[in-house]
């Protein structure tokens, strides 16, 4: 069975992305600009801290149709939120060390002008994005480099890996609709779902499994 699935255009995406930037508790929508160009959305415009430009990305990442997402967003901290890059530094390594996900005895993190670089090895990807998560969050982070690299100790085969997911995307999302392709450390994700939250699921249950670093997700959602 073939299925048809209808293309966007750039200002039914920029609408929508407009809408979902208004939606989200996260982002103020006054600040952002939005310019769509052949599925390609520009974000521009100044928000006052690196979390709420990160969610205005994701806002955008989320709406149907949208190929790929430039951030042009300046992070201008008001006085409130400025802090020393000893202070970041101190916050950062304490953030990490109270998420019992994250393994911060084998992450190292460095601060300069307000962007911390994360380094270190962890054993999955979902550790990777947790750590990154929390850094992100705190107030006088100008933006975050995640370098930490993720090696299991014993990789699976990327066979094994793409049936063991395969399997787990049936069991969660009921749908064998996902198609799954893994090279080495990364994962592609592609089919037809018809509801958002099985896109997500897909999405989370490729990070979830043992040596994967990059996931690419080009699952489609139709009514």
């Amino acid at each position: 069975m073939t299925t048809t699935v209808a293309v966007r255009t750039d200002q039914e995406i920029q609408r929508d992305v407009l809408a979902e930037l208004d939606w989200d508790a996260q982002t103020r929508p006054t600040e952002i600009g939005v310019t769509v160009a052949e599925g390609v959305v520009t974000l521009t415009g100044q928000v006052d801290s690196y979390a709420r430009r990160w969610a205005a990305e994701r806002c955008a990442h989320r709406v149907r149709g949208v190929r790929a997402v430039a951030s042009e967003l300046d992070v201008d901290l008001p006085a409130t939120d400025r802090r020393t890059d000893a202070d970041i530094a101190i916050a950062a390594s304490r953030a990490l060390e109270w998420d019992s996900f994250v393994p911060a005895e084998r992450l190292d993190v460095t601060v300069a002008a307000g962007w911390v670089m994360l380094r270190g090895e962890v054993e999955y990807g979902f550790q990777r994005r947790t750590a990154e998560r929390e850094l992100r969050r705190l107030r006088g982070v100008r933006g975050v480099t995640n370098l930490v690299e993720v090696r299991p100790p014993t990789p699976p085969s990327d066979e094994q890996n793409r049936r063991d997911l395969r399997r787990l995307l049936v069991r969660r999302t009921g749908t064998d609709r996902v198609e799954v392709r893994v090279e080495g450390d990364t994962v592609v994700l592609a089919g037809v779902v018809r509801a958002w939250w099985q896109r997500e699921e897909a999405e989370r249950a490729a990070w979830a499994l043992p040596g994967v670093r990059e996931v690419h997700v080009g699952i489609v959602v139709t009514d």
